[in-house]
C-alpha cells in the first residue's frame, strides 16, 4: 500500500485482493506534466483541502482543470483518511465514475468481511 504523509489527512491507495493498485496503474501512465499536476492535487488533499472535490454516490471526484480535465477518484473514511481508487479524464468520466463506485463497493465488502 502506498502512503502519502505530511498533512492533516492520511492518503492511501486501494490495493485490490489480487494485489493490483488501480490508482498507481493510472498515475504511472501519466506524462511528467500531468503527474506533477496530480501530485500537487494529492498534497492539497493531504492538507485537508477538499474544495475541488465533488461528492456523489459515496465517492469523491477531485477535478483538475488542466489539459483534458484530469480526475482523481477517492473515498473518505472518517475525517483523517482518504482512499484513492483511480483517475481519469473528463472524456472518460462516466466510465471512470462507474469503476470507482465498483472499487468502493469492493473495498467495503472486503472491509466488512475482515471484521467477521
Amino acid at each position: 500500500m502506498c502512503y502519502y504523509w505530511g498533512g492533516v489527512v492520511k492518503i492511501i491507495e486501494y490495493v485490490r485482493a489480487d494485489g493490483s493498485i488501480p490508482f498507481s496503474k493510472w498515475f504511472n501512465g501519466l506524462d511528467a506534466q500531468a503527474g506533477a499536476k496530480v501530485a500537487v492535487a494529492l498534497v492539497r488533499l493531504e492538507q485537508g483541502n477538499l474544495s475541488n472535490v465533488k461528492w456523489f454516490k459515496g465517492i469523491g471526484e477531485y477535478r483538475i482543470n488542466w489539459g483534458p480535465g484530469y480526475r482523481i477518484y477517492l473515498a473518505q473514511e472518517g475525517k483523517k483518511l482518504i482512499i484513492l481508487f483511480g483517475g481519469g479524464i473528463k472524456r472518460k468520466q462516466q466510465k471512470d465514475i462507474e469503476n470507482a463506485i465498483a472499487l468502493l463497493q469492493e473495498y467495503k465488502e472486503r472491509k466488512d468481511g475482515s471484521k467477521q
